[in-house]
């Protein structure tokens, strides 16, 4: 297997979408290049079992501290009564904040005291992949149900799949088993990968019109000529699809930010395109005479020193640049935490949730590897994470700034690449938010409200109002006091009164459309994959 995946890994994961679109079904581009070099195919979710309840005819979630999601501080306590898969009232929640007495429920109900605790509405990770082939290079294509599980356990309901690389079928399918309840699963809104060497306008739009057909949500964007992607939009609109757009460094100089925003893109991913943008002294990157973008090294290497070559915080050009997009109701989701092994690589590598949270199969594509995407490591040096941290404060400052001229910021998380874990990126995620100036409340509302806002689900979810679906997060302690209690493996504090060092114990419960999911059970589901795989590859 390994001489096979070398010939074609830089071909596959480097430029991942080389196949031309009407060679394979729409969408499938990807996981057929893997299946194809002899990895086996990827499995399916197991039904859900004793990890959740419900729905139920009646939930009672009574007593609770609830933060809604859309800016308001915290209130409490708020009793919430949820029907099937509905908040029907809110006692003690609003301006009045009216405290009624305790009522006598019934059988049919299933009472929650949080007292205490924290309730938030459900989290929306904006960059969510259910797997990713580069996992195949360490042995194996990803779990969905570890992947599935790990989200729940830290809360997140939905997810934005960005490309479907696992398969835009298999994909669908599992989005609808996580829709009707089936599975342990966040609900998926499914971005089907356009294919970079489309060739004319009509072939795009009849792509646009197939994966429709098929199910997908959205359309994700790396790149291809302007003319088609402009015509390839314009198709996803007319059909109610959401897109999304990683600027490529090999095709930004056609089409920055600007560009496709004023195309009626609905957002950006990452960063790349946005200092593009901005430029005013150059039209493209200063690049080195040796860099070769194929070379992963080179090409984040050089990343890392981008937002210093393009418009200073405040100038006309930034402004401008902020203004223009909020004009265009565009959103910004950054995914700071899955590049944040540029700025501190030890700290990436030795995250204590590797231990007993990381497939073998993932650690192992993590490392560094030339035929791997994302595994680009090969001589970080301490010049290379200098620049990426000041890479880092200029884009946080513009980050930040636009969230404060009233533009809409997503939380994403990216993982499966670069030492990200699924969950635990997403928590880091919202940390990197508060660092990049964010208040803890505008934290959670780009997590809950602008996520459910970017797509498309604002009036059935993203905060906690009657009417809406029963998405949310019953938390032990305040994740607006302290994010890292929202971690799987919680937060490490001294007990002063014993003398010895303990873990909180974060989220309790997440519910998702009623079903009630024990986020320790998940936990423990996911730590017994881990075992299980390890055992299996003689590593324990």
């Amino acid at each position: 297997m390994k001489g096979l995946i070398h010939k074609a890994a830089i071909n596959l994961l480097l430029l991942p979408c080389l196949a031309v679109a009407g060679q394979v079904d729409p969408g499938e581009e990807v996981i057929s290049s893997v299946l194809a070099m002899g990895v086996a195919a990827p499995g399916v979710a197991p039904p859900r079992g004793d990890e959740s309840e419900g729905p139920f005819k009646r939930l009672v979630i009574k007593n609770a501290n609830v933060i809604d999601g859309a800016g308001a501080p915290t209130q409490g306590p708020v009793t919430i009564v949820i029907e099937g898969d509905r908040i029907v009232d809110l006692r003690g929640g609003g301006t009045g904040s009216l405290h009624l007495g305790e009522e006598d429920y019934d059988a049919d109900t299933r009472v929650i005291d949080a007292s205490g605790q924290y309730v938030i509405p459900g989290l929306i990770d904006a960059h969510a992949h259910f797997g990713t082939p580069s996992h195949a290079f360490g042995g194996a294509l990803t779990n969905p149900e570890y992947v599935a599980k790990l989200w729940l356990a830290h809360g997140i309901t939905t997810v934005r799949e960005p490309g479907a690389l696992m398969g835009l079928q298999w994909t669908l399918d599992h989005k609808q088993r996580s829709d009707s309840g089936e599975i342990a699963a966040p609900r998926i809104k499914v971005y089907a990968l356009f294919p970079e060497t489309m060739s004319s306008p009509d072939e795009a739009r009849n792509w646009v019109r197939a994966v429709r057909r098929k199910g997908a949500d959205g359309i994700k964007f790396l790149g291809a000529a302007p003319a088609v992607i402009e015509a390839a939009m314009g198709e996803a609109r007319k059909l109610g699809m959401r897109t999304m757009y990683h600027h490529s460094q090999v095709s930004v100089a056609r089409m920055n930010v600007l560009d496709s925003a004023r195309m009626g893109l609905d957002s950006m991913e990452h960063w790349y395109g946005l200092p593009e943008a901005m430029f005013r002294d150059r039209r493209v990157q200063d690049y080195p005479d040796s860099y070769n973008y194929n070379n992963e090294q080179d090409r984040f290497s050089e990343a890392g020193r981008l937002w210093q070559q393009t418009a200073a915080p405040g100038s006309e050009p930034w402004t401008s640049t902020i203004d223009e997009l909020i004009g265009l109701d565009f959103t910004l989701d950054p995914t700071f935490t899955v590049y944040e092994v540029n700025r501190d690589t030890m700290r990436a590598r030795r995250a204590e949730w590797h231990d007993q949270y990381t497939m073998p199969y993932m650690a192992r594509a993590f490392e560094p590897n030339p035929r791997i995407h994302g595994s680009f490591h090969f001589d970080w040096t301490t010049a290379d994470e200098v620049a990426w941290r000041n890479n880092y404060r200029l884009w946080m400052s513009f980050v930040n700034d636009y969230k404060n001229a009233g533009g809409r910021v997503t939380v994403g998380s990216d993982s499966g690449f670069l030492y990200g874990m699924y969950g635990f990126g997403y928590v880091r995620e919202l940390e990197l938010l508060q660092e990049a100036g964010f208040h803890p409340l505008e934290v959670l509302q780009a997590a809950t409200l602008n996520g459910a806002e970017v797509v498309g689900i604002a009036g059935e979810t993203g905060s906690i109002e009657v009417g809406k679906k029963a998405d949310l997060v019953i938390v032990n302690e305040n994740p607006l006091a302290n994010f890292k209690v929202l971690y799987g493996t919680g937060h490490q504090k001294l007990n002063t009164d014993t003398g010895t060092m303990e873990r909180t114990r974060g989220i309790l419960y997440t519910i998702k459309d009623g079903i009630v999911f024990d986020a320790e059970k998940m936990l423990a589901d996911v730590r017994r994959l881990v075992e299980e795989q390890k055992a299996r590859e003689g590593e324990i």
